[in-house]
């Protein structure tokens, strides 16, 4: 029975390729990239600034692949965003600026630098020995960072800046001794919200609100939760819940304005159960 799941296993893996198969197949890359940007209109035409928004959009499509643990999607998105990387490389050749290479090499200039416990003489026992010395590292190279939270990019979504900000500031040693007693700041920050929201004050519970959000990101930090992975799991199970309800209204010839909140609740609870059945 072992061997028989091993021989199946086996059949079902994909053949990897050599190291010499991997750098043909990015020079191909690369020479496919050269010939599109001389020969296509569209491509020709292309600039940072008009591939930028694209960018943003197969990044994401990326993260969602990735969040689905779909592989098949999860290969096509890397091509899409490896594409729009190769781009950006032959856009600064033809400036004279950098090139590909200069790309890859600074990569690995960097990566060796952030790496003393593998290239050098430093000692890093775990991962967290690596997480707090990586931060002092960075502000160490000659282009790096000037300050702790200066590496945290301004257009990051809100909720990704928030965990980003508070990981840096724990890299340094900014943060609570004792995860347990990040609850407390919570549930302050939720009773200050509540205050505020009593109140009517819009900006003070705008402002409430943030400090609210941004402890239970902290929290979930702490827990070695991840929010923006958690929220979009929450997102997907409130879409495929209310996609529900929206089909069945569709069969039964009503529209969802036309139900009442109590149809739409048993609606719910039922997709809730078949989630579970599944």
């Amino acid at each position: 029975m072992v061997s028989f799941f091993l021989f199946t296993f086996a059949l079902n893996m994909k053949q990897l390729h050599t190291r010499e198969e991997k750098l043909e197949a990015f020079g191909r890359l690369l020479d496919v990239m050269d010939t599109l940007r001389e020969k296509c209109p569209w491509d020709r035409k292309q600039t940072n600034d008009s591939l930028r928004p694209n960018t943003i959009e197969e990044t994401y499509e990326l993260c969602d692949a990735l969040i689905r643990d779909d592989q098949k999607e999860i290969c096509k998105e890397l091509g899409d965003v490896l594409l729009h990387i190769v781009f950006y490389g032959r856009i600064g050749e033809e400036k004279g600026q950098f090139d590909i290479a200069d790309v890859c090499n600074k990569l690995c200039d960097k990566l060796i630098f952030r790496h003393p416990h593998v290239y050098g003489e430093a000692v890093a026992k775990d991962a967290e020995a690596v997480l707090e010395s990586w931060e002092q590292i960075k502000l160490k190279e000659k282009d790096g960072n000037k300050s702790v939270l200066s590496g945290v990019p301004a257009a990051l979504p809100s909720l990704i800046k928030a965990y980003r900000i508070q990981d840096k500031a724990r890299n340094v040693g900014f943060d609570w001794e004792d995860k347990q007693d990040v609850w407390a700041k919570v549930h302050e920050e939720l009773a200050e919200l509540e205050a505020e929201l009593k109140r009517e004050d819009k900006e003070r519970s705008t402002l409430e609100l943030g400090d609210f959000l941004f402890a239970v990101i902290n929290a979930a930090r702490l827990y070695k939760l991840n929010p923006d992975n958690a929220l979009e799991l929450t997102n997907q199970k409130f879409i495929r819940r209310f996609n529900y309800i929206e089909q069945h209204s569709i069969r039964v010839g009503k529209t969802l304005t036309e139900m009442t909140l109590e149809e739409m609740d048993d609606l719910w609870n039922e997709a809730k159960k078949q989630e579970n059945i599944l």
